[in-house]
């Protein structure tokens, strides 16, 4: 019982270490972005109803990859539309995500990924690419020259 115990705490452990720490409050993202000096990445996605957005976060976001290379380089901030009812955000949330969407995503793109500087200017834009975590953690760090 012990032996079996101490498998799940250090699983538990391993899969936690690499989770993707998203930020959902775009002033404590320019907080931890200015304290760390780390650029933003503000994703706009459809967490429920866009193909794109699930493949992004699928090949590039949740991979293990990606999140070693972006975990002392990036601030991840999501700003997600769901359509279903079940997975519907609080209001303050959805008008926080609306106030974002309306200063970076005029156009209304699914999946849209900005790249910002920690005061929230604009460096860059990418969608959805079918690559690998490294060259999209790449094209991300580019926009910072």
């Amino acid at each position: 019982m012990k032996k079996v115990f101490l498998i799940a705490i250090i699983l538990i452990t391993t899969v936690s270490g690499y989770a993707q720490d998203w930020q959902t409050d775009f002033t404590k993202a320019k907080e931890i972005a200015t304290e760390n000096d780390r650029t933003i990445i503000l994703v706009f996605q459809g967490s429920d109803w866009c193909a794109p957005c699930i493949k992004l976060d699928r090949e590039i976001w949740s991979t293990n990859e990606f999140q070693e290379l972006s975990e002392n380089h990036f601030v991840m901030l999501q700003a997600d539309f769901p359509r279903k009812s079940k997975n519907a955000l609080s209001k303050e949330q959805q008008a926080h995500n609306n106030k974002l969407a309306e200063k970076y995503n005029l156009n209304g793109y699914f999946p849209y990924v900005v790249v910002l500087n920690s005061s929230g200017k604009v460096l860059g834009n990418l969608g959805y690419e079918k690559t690998t975590p490294a060259l999209y953690f790449k094209k991300l760090e580019a926009f910072e020259k």
